[in-house]
């Protein structure tokens, strides 16, 4: 697989890796990363955990790649063709407000996509998946139909997935990623958040305070 650390790639393989994260009790894979800001505020802020980036655009992983602290990475891949070396690694898995062919391939249950989620997570990994009002908008769906759908995908794929949560720009605000910062002081400050796991019971979210939000009945 293809890592990034500024304008420099190298391929790292699945005993390269697994010695990176030799140690590590969390491992997060954050999918669709953009600007990898989010991976590195985990990284940075809770140093027991290893957290991974993966977008398949090089550009714009170049800054945060260069800063990254030591217990993270960013991979250059496409999330319908994730590396097997990635497989079976996960304890987190996130996909923060994706837009473009990301969330198109979540509504379309796109098998690449979703076979290659279910290969990455643990038995019991939690995965969270924001949504934005704005991006279903322009995907042709209303904020809580398109959620109902990704949930439904999920559903369908083997996640065990709760009620859905609204966001508003209270809990986008305190969200660490650049576009949740745009969202909340933009003209449609609205999110729902899918939360679950794979195979069983998850534990927890651990990276920030638990969301006060209103549950949804979709």
């Amino acid at each position: 697989m293809e890592i990034i650390r500024g304008k420099k790639t190298l391929v790292m393989d699945a005993s390269a890796l697994a010695e990176r994260l030799r140690g590590y009790e969390h491992i997060l894979l954050d999918i669709g990363t953009g600007d990898g800001r989010f991976v590195r505020h985990v990284a940075e802020t809770w140093p027991g955990t290893f957290a991974l980036g993966i977008d398949a655009c090089r550009e714009n992983l170049r800054d945060a790649s260069r800063k990254a602290p030591g217990n993270a990475l960013y991979l250059i891949a496409n999330a319908s063709a994730l590396p097997a070396e990635l497989h079976g690694l996960a304890t987190h898995v996130t996909i923060n407000f994706p837009w473009g062919s990301l969330l198109a391939g979540l509504l379309a249950a796109d098998q690449g996509l979703m076979r290659g989620l279910a290969a990455v997570a643990r038995p019991g990994a939690r995965i969270e998946v924001r949504l934005n009002g704005g991006a279903l908008s322009e995907a042709g769906w209303s904020l809580e139909a398109g959620a109902a759908r990704v949930r439904q995908v999920l559903l369908d794929a083997g996640f065990e997935i709760e009620r859905p949560v609204a966001m508003g720009a209270a809990e986008l605000r305190r969200l660490p990623t650049t576009w949740a910062k745009r969202l909340a002081f933009g003209r449609d400050p609205r999110g729902i958040v899918l939360s679950g796991s794979w195979g069983g019971v998850g534990g927890a979210p651990f990276y920030w305070p638990a969301l006060k939000c209103i549950r949804l009945g979709v």
